[in-house]
């Protein structure tokens, strides 16, 4: 896929990982759509970018989720690429002192990361669907967000570990379904990455962090998950692959 003038959605887009998708998208040329529940910064993020917009959802809001991907292609004409990055934590062990777990967050959580996730996929590869294919036939790509959680949870990390699971899962026969469509996903499983999630540690505690990766001995940069979202749209044989990008990472239980 060329990037260059191509219409591009990120959903979760005016933070983290998502902003730097979308900066680097708009660097390569790309139209982009800034999605987010918080509409202030994604207004502002797309002021800062060539031909990009802003639209607020919530990704488990089918409506709202619907009406930010029609505008994107309202605006662009048409819908290539999805990056989706909306995403929430929780931690809590199972069973703890005062007995079990509570649902509410685990289901929070799950439909969030996974419920929202399939909501930017199959809203988005709709929207593809009616795209005039390219030489080979490709008329789209979905990136999608799991976790090194998804293969190595910790304790308390049941509902991340859980939903980022589901995304691994949902790579393969999303891939398959799409694929008489035209339309390639992937998966991305960042390790630890310095985000908003973790920029409320103290700086010694995020340097510890950092030191448990293997090499490069450092927190992850939203700028390389970033250059591997893009990397993703345009190498055409990228399809049904979740990619660890973790620098050897293999979480211990705590």
């Amino acid at each position: 896929m060329r990037l260059s003038g191509a219409g591009a959605l990120v959903a979760g887009g005016a933070s983290g990982l998502g902003a730097a998708t979308a900066r680097e998208l708009a660097t390569r040329g790309a139209r982009v759509a800034v999605v987010d529940l918080n509409q202030d910064p994604a207004e502002a993020l797309a002021g800062e970018l060539d031909g990009a917009i802003a639209r607020r959802a919530d990704v488990t809001n089918e409506g709202e989720l619907h009406a930010a991907v029609e505008g994107a292609v309202e605006a662009f004409g048409e819908l290539r690429l999805a990056v989706s990055c909306a995403g929430i934590g929780w931690a809590e062990r199972t069973v703890g002192r005062h007995g079990p777990a509570n649902l509410q967050p685990f289901e929070a959580v799950v439909r969030v990361n996974l419920m929202g996730t399939y909501n930017v996929l199959r809203l988005a590869a709709a929207a593809m669907a009616s795209n005039e294919p390219g030489a080979d036939g490709e008329r789209g790509a979905v990136v999608m967000t799991a976790s090194a959680a998804a293969f190595d949870g910790q304790i308390g990390q049941t509902a991340y570990s859980a939903s980022k699971g589901g995304v691994v899962a949902l790579t393969l026969p999303a891939a398959r379904d799409l694929s008489r469509l035209g339309i390639r996903v992937c998966t991305i499983a960042p390790g630890l990455f310095d985000t908003p999630l973790l920029a409320a540690l103290p700086q010694e505690a995020r340097a510890g962090l950092g030191e448990q990766v293997p090499f490069p001995s450092r927190l992850g940069r939203p700028e390389e998950y970033a250059r591997l979202a893009c990397e993703i749209a345009e190498n055409p044989m990228l399809n049904g692959e979740t990619i660890r990008l973790d620098g050897a990472l293999r979480m211990p239980p705590r």
